[in-house]
């Protein structure tokens, strides 16, 4: 992959947009987590009122009203109480946040209340250590690494299973962590896998009757206690670790190994956002499924855009979910030449040095950005029946060595529907959330930002109208959209795959 000097190593602590408060790690963490947290409050639950004095303005469920700076990344957080506003800092809006949702579901959930908090805390570990630590060189591990902030659409994004940092630091994309996997061998007759695992035999060299199979050593730290009894009996054997580093991509469980140009996807027992990130033993069942749906999709397609197929999985058939892994393509074979890939969710989490945020030409950049992302993702549904999980973290944007968008590489079967399985119009309606409202609002937002004169939902319109299809055409005149509802999935305690919805105002329809 060649390098592109786009972007340079980020300063060790970025303020979120619209914080205007200390600047210590204590207020940056309450910023970079108050965002999200704010922005589910104000979707799911609030009822928008007039602005006052440049501030946005609304009222919740009890009858309060609070106001914030800014609309995608609100700030500045306060209530009105005894005829006056009163600022709330982290702690004193998750307090808020509970006793809102406890009178709009008459439901108490504890759980969330402390993950909230525990979020905060791991985004002042996070930037504690990233300003002590090094950043990759490599443009594209350096966007992978970059999300500070996380999901702005999640009320505890960076909480990380409940653990002291201790645990977890030395295995934090934010925290520019690299480390070496482990390598256990595996009893020959114990091994289950499926697809090409090839890549994985050549990570090192295992003992007559064993095979290789690496592992994540912090998930190995959290199931070791159900393992001791498979390496005392000699089913597992501890062959050391790999030569060279891997790098966690934003998705934590998921490295990148650059001398090797391979991903490796691995079981976590830790809850992340929505769910418990294993690989579930029902999720790699299908992927060869799955996976083959979208590889002949996109072969069809003919480029410019990738897929990085998930070519197969290993694991043993004592610990099946524990210690699978999942092999993924690396970059260098799809990538057009000269392009460096970005992360798309960090073009809008801060990144230094995004071309987004120094492009001189955004109508174009845009309509460029567009044409990278959406055909790929249209195409695959209306001709091949597959639903994309086209969100701003299974999303690689290539650019030029001017920053132009010039390619879309969508990466994770796991969570790709495919219509043979799921109702057409439930498929519409995921796909529309994850490349409309979780992917393009959140890119428009930010490219808008500072340039008052750009509205870029005609480009969107456009490019979408390029697509012959009555979902779209729906689409272009529907009122509304499907908004996630991240904070009543989580406060409720629906299963994390339960996608559950709230309409928003639809901004291609009155363009």
């Amino acid at each position: 992959m060649q390098r592109v000097d786009l972007i340079p190593p980020p300063a060790a602590t970025v303020a979120p947009a619209g914080h205007t408060g200390p600047v210590g790690v204590d207020g940056l963490a309450d910023a970079h987590a108050a965002a999200p947290l704010l922005n589910c409050l104000l979707r799911e639950v609030a009822e928008p009122l007039p602005e006052r004095d440049g501030r946005l303005v609304y009222r919740l469920p009890t009858g309060r009203v609070v106001r914030v700076r800014g609309a995608r990344r609100p700030a500045g957080p306060e209530v009105r109480t005894a005829g006056a506003w009163h600022p709330l800092d982290h702690t004193a809006l998750v307090t808020l946040v509970a006793e809102e949702l406890r009178h709009h579901t008459g439901l108490a959930n504890h759980r969330l209340t402390a993950e909230m908090l525990a979020s905060r805390d791991a985004v002042a570990a996070l930037l504690t250590a990233r300003a002590r630590a090094t950043p990759p060189d490599d443009p594209y591990l350096r966007s992978e690494q970059s999300l500070v902030t996380g999901h702005p659409h999640h009320p505890a994004p960076k909480a990380r299973g409940g653990g002291p940092p201790a645990d977890w630091l030395p295995y934090a994309p934010e925290a520019h962590a690299r480390f070496p996997l482990v390598l256990l061998g595996l009893r020959e007759d114990l091994v289950v896998e499926e697809g090409d695992t090839s890549a994985l035999d050549a990570l090192g060299e295992a003992p007559p009757g064993y095979r290789l199979l690496p592992a994540h050593p912090w998930q190995l730290d959290l199931a070791g206690r159900e393992l001791a009894e498979a390496f005392a009996d000699g089913r597992l054997v501890r062959l050391g670790a790999t030569e060279t580093p891997a790098w966690p991509t934003a998705a934590i469980r998921t490295v990148y190994t650059p001398e090797r140009d391979l991903f490796l996807k691995f079981s976590l027992d830790v809850r992340i956002t929505n769910d418990i990130r294993r690989l579930w033993r029902h999720d790699l069942l299908k992927l060869r499924r799955t996976d083959a749906a979208v590889t002949r999709a996109f072969a069809a397609a003919g480029g410019p855009a990738a897929w990085l197929s998930d070519r197969g999985y290993r694991t043993a058939a004592f610990a099946f979910e524990e210690l699978a892994v999942l092999v993924r393509d690396g970059l260098r074979g799809h990538l057009l030449p000269g392009a460096t890939p970005l992360l798309a969710a960090s073009l809008v989490d801060g990144l230094p040095g995004s071309p987004l945020a120094s492009v001189t030409d955004p109508a174009g950049w845009w309509e460029a950005y567009l044409a990278a992302v959406v055909p790929p993702a249209l195409a695959a549904f209306a001709d091949h029946g597959v639903v994309l999980e086209a969100h701003l973290q299974n999303t690689l944007v290539a650019v030029d060595a001017g920053g132009t968008p010039v390619q879309g590489l969508f990466r994770d079967a796991e969570g790709v529907k495919l219509l043979a399985d799921v109702d057409r119009a439930a498929g519409w309606e995921r796909l529309v959330y994850c490349l409309v409202v979780n992917h393009l609002t959140e890119v428009a937002a930010a490219l808008a930002e500072g340039r008052p004169g750009l509205d870029p939902w005609p480009a969107v319109r456009r490019e979408l109208a390029r697509h012959d299809l009555p979902e779209v055409r729906a689409l272009l005149t529907a009122p509304t959209l499907p908004g996630k509802t991240n904070l009543l999935l989580r406060w409720t305690d629906a299963d994390g795959a339960d996608a559950r919805y709230r309409p928003l105002p639809n901004p291609l329809a009155g363009t």
